[in-house]
């Protein structure tokens, strides 16, 4: 075989899910929608967007395959494969379904995939890698993963032997062979009358029993499989096409600014600074909690505190600082967003924070339930320029990072 021969992929579309039929109202499983789509069109589009395979082979239920044409085609024009493809109608056995797949690959075509449509998690790198061994030379490749439960060989209901786990694999698809050595052993299943599980159970055979010398001998040989490409088969198995989006990350900026004057007691992260200005302010004046709640707001665009915490509100006058850090956060938690670092900067000439900075940092990481290390507290003047340089006042930004979970629909 030449390795710059076509790779073509086998989508096995063609069975009945029994075991899954009474979960799903009937519909089987390779037509259950995942993300808007069939599973049979992920293994698609995945093997579409994976380099060195020429084109895709669909296998459908015999009195669906017109359907399926044209709903191929619909995908096709919706989600561009950019390959060519076929539709061909399966058989009665699995086996019968992959042999009518092959007899439509074109003659450029010398390695082929097979896959099952009920395994839409497989990834494109495994594939790739199947492909890198096949045209290494090997004749046939299949993916498998470790096996972690103890396996007995049973003879009714009473156990004949343990077998070495160390020596079992479980076995996934894609599974890709030479297109030579799959025909062969397909002819020779149908005239010795085997009746297989999977391609490789085949190849394994011919192996064994074949006298041509091009296939007697010839090996399976395995890879490293992915935990994570499972096949749906049972009920319980739905709850994994259940859509995980993973979060996105988001960032809130907030800004808060308080004249000095008569009025409260200097309180900066929910700490008190003995002699420092009094702020004039509805609530308690906290600067450094303001800015920390706007920019919390921030993360999932809710507005700022004063939309909140009106400063007209009678509710809100002296509202300690820490009650609207905690309304607001709780906020966040409903709209699915988890913080994960703060950064706090406090901007004035007087009073001096370093002696306070630490038990700030403390309390404000104990106020968001966060670590110490995810809670960064600054302090700087501005040289004595604008009116925190002149002392007339404070003001405080604040940067918070976070992961909002996206709830689809």
């Amino acid at each position: 075989m030449s390795k710059s021969g076509e790779v073509w992929a086998v989508i096995l579309a063609a069975g009945s899910g029994t075991r899954l039929a009474a979960s799903v109202g009937g519909v089987k499983k390779q037509f259950l929608l995942w993300k808007g789509f069939p599973l049979f069109w992920h293994s698609a589009i995945t093997f579409s967007n994976t380099p060195r395979i020429s084109g895709l082979v669909f296998v459908f239920p015999p009195d669906q395959v017109e359907e399926m044409k044209t709903v191929v085609s619909g995908f096709d024009g919706s989600d561009s494969l950019g390959l060519p493809f076929k539709v061909v109608a399966g058989g009665v056995r699995r086996q019968d379904s992959v042999f009518n797949g092959l007899s439509v690959l074109p003659p450029k075509c010398e390695y082929v995939l097979v896959h099952d449509s009920a395994r839409p998690f497989a990834s494109g790198p495994l594939t790739s890698n199947i492909i890198d061994m096949l045209k290494s030379g090997l004749p046939a490749v299949i993916p498998a993963v470790e096996v972690t439960d103890t396996i007995k060989e049973i003879d009714g209901d009473t156990v004949k032997q343990t077998l070495v786990r160390s020596n079992l694999r479980a076995v996934q698809t894609p599974q890709g062979f030479s297109l030579r050595v799959l025909i062969a052993a397909h002819k020779m299943a149908g005239e010795k009358e085997w009746d297989v599980t999977d391609d490789a159970s085949m190849v394994e055979m011919l192996g064994g029993q074949s006298e041509d010398s091009e296939t007697a001998g010839v090996k399976v040989h395995i890879c490293e499989g992915e935990e994570s490409n499972v096949k749906i088969t049972n009920p319980e198995d739905l709850k994994r096409l259940e859509e995980k989006i993973p979060p996105v990350p988001c960032v809130g900026w907030g800004y808060d600014v308080h004249r000095y004057g008569s009025g409260r007691p200097m309180v900066i992260g929910g700490v008190p600074i003995p002699g420092g200005p009094e702020v004039v302010a509805h609530s308690d004046g906290d600067v450094l909690l303001h800015a920390l709640a706007d920019a919390i707001l921030g993360l999932f665009g809710g507005g700022d505190i004063g939309l909140h915490f009106p400063d007209t509100s009678a509710a809100c006058d002296n509202m300690s600082s820490g009650i609207i850090l905690t309304e607001v956060l709780a906020k966040a938690d409903e709209a699915g967003v988890e913080i994960v670092h703060v950064d706090l900067t406090v901007i004035a000439q007087i009073p001096k924070l370093s002696p306070h900075r630490n038990l700030i940092q403390k309390n404000i990481a104990s106020l968001m339930g966060l670590d110490k290390s995810q809670v960064n507290v600054k302090a700087t003047t501005e040289e004595k320029l604008g009116f925190t340089g002149e002392k007339k006042g404070i003001k405080a930004v604040a940067a918070v990072t976070g992961l909002k979970r996206i709830v689809k629909g």
